[in-house]
């Protein structure tokens, strides 16, 4: 009865960093590095029919140049649309059109929008690790609170600190990883 509390609280926190450590790869997709990632596009917004969408959901998306994203609208009436939603996006990148299809070509990046970019990649690591270290802290309030209820010892509360922590670095290197691979493609030249 003891460690069902404490590995029902391990399991609940792990999966809460898990999902931490997703959003910010989620977030690290977004920006873009010189190159054509469709990913840039999820957090670009157009009015279909009265509802907000994320491009995606209303266009097919390709890459037919390694610097070249070509967006074609399933419906012909939402070129204008989908142009006027990138501009005012913050992607800093103008859409060209013929009419049909939407091309956004991608500049190579200078140093100093390589610095800006990079700036950001380690705000969001930055960001998701104040979200785990929260996450940690939660944990150890839950097991102080069941050690007060006398639902486990103080050696119980001990082992589960530490193995806390030990969940805890092991998430903070995976962040610290993931922003270091995309600070390494940014400054790539």
């Amino acid at each position: 009865m003891t460690n069902e509390f404490v590995a029902e609280i391990e399991m609940t926190a792990e999966d809460k960093m898990s999902k931490t450590v997703s959003f910010l790869k989620e977030n690290m997709g977004s920006i873009r590095a010189g190159r054509a990632n469709p990913k840039v596009l999820d957090k670009v917004l157009v009015e279909y029919y009265g509802t907000m969408s994320p491009i995606v959901q209303v266009a097919n998306i390709s890459v037919p140049e390694p610097r070249i994203l070509m967006i074609t609208p399933w419906d012909a009436s939402m070129v204008n649309p989908i142009c006027k939603a990138i501009q005012m996006s913050d992607l800093g990148i103008n859409p060209n059109t013929d009419g049909k299809v939407i091309r956004l070509i991608f500049p190579e990046l200078n140093e100093e929008r390589r610095i800006e970019l990079t700036k950001q990649v380690k705000k969001y690591a930055e960001d998701a690790k104040v979200a785990i270290r929260s996450i940690r802290r939660d944990a150890i309030d839950q097991y102080k609170k069941l050690k007060k209820d006398s639902s486990i010892t103080e050696d119980d509360e001990k082992r589960a600190n530490d193995s806390m922590q030990k969940m805890t670095d092991k998430f903070i290197s995976n962040i610290d990883a993931v922003s270091s691979d995309k600070e390494k493609e940014l400054l790539s030249i």
